[in-house]
């Protein structure tokens, strides 16, 4: 197995998933999670280049939400689409990022992912709530790899 598919046993991932679609049921945000072993890249940008590459920056509100992880390089960066940078608190970012971080430090993947997560939901549900039975799912929940 590679270290992307170690990273993380199907429980966990499975329950990584839920936090998304819970995280989602309250707001028109979409978050997404991706996982590599490697990049040659700076980390912030190889995040920009897969949130590109997962066409999240297609989204109608631009308020997609990346959470990339480089296994092999212990490498970790969350960001955000253009609409969700132009309304969330200017230290929105860093302290989500530490959020998760301080779990990671600690073997505590899952842990961390998920409370990430839904601490970003939270602030998306503020910023862009939920428009009912109208509102699509624009992108998969699924975790990616590359």
């Amino acid at each position: 197995m590679s270290l992307t598919e170690d990273f993380l046993s199907n429980s966990e991932e499975q329950e990584i998933v839920a936090a998304i679609v819970k995280a989602e049921k309250e707001t028109s945000g979409e978050i997404r999670v991706h996982i590599e072993e490697h990049s040659d890249l700076p980390v912030l940008e190889r995040a920009q280049e897969v949130f590109k590459m997962l066409d999240m920056h297609k989204t109608s509100a631009r308020n997609g939400v990346l959470f990339y992880i480089g296994v092999k390089d212990r490498h970790f960066a969350i960001i955000g689409d253009d609409g969700i940078d132009a309304v969330v608190p200017y230290d929105f970012w860093e302290t989500t990022k530490k959020m998760v971080v301080d779990q990671f430090k600690t073997n505590h993947f899952k842990k961390g992912l998920i409370s990430g997560i839904l601490h970003t939901g939270k602030q998306l549900k503020h910023f862009f709530p939920y428009q009912g039975e109208d509102d699509i799912n624009e992108l998969p929940n699924e975790i990616s790899r590359g």
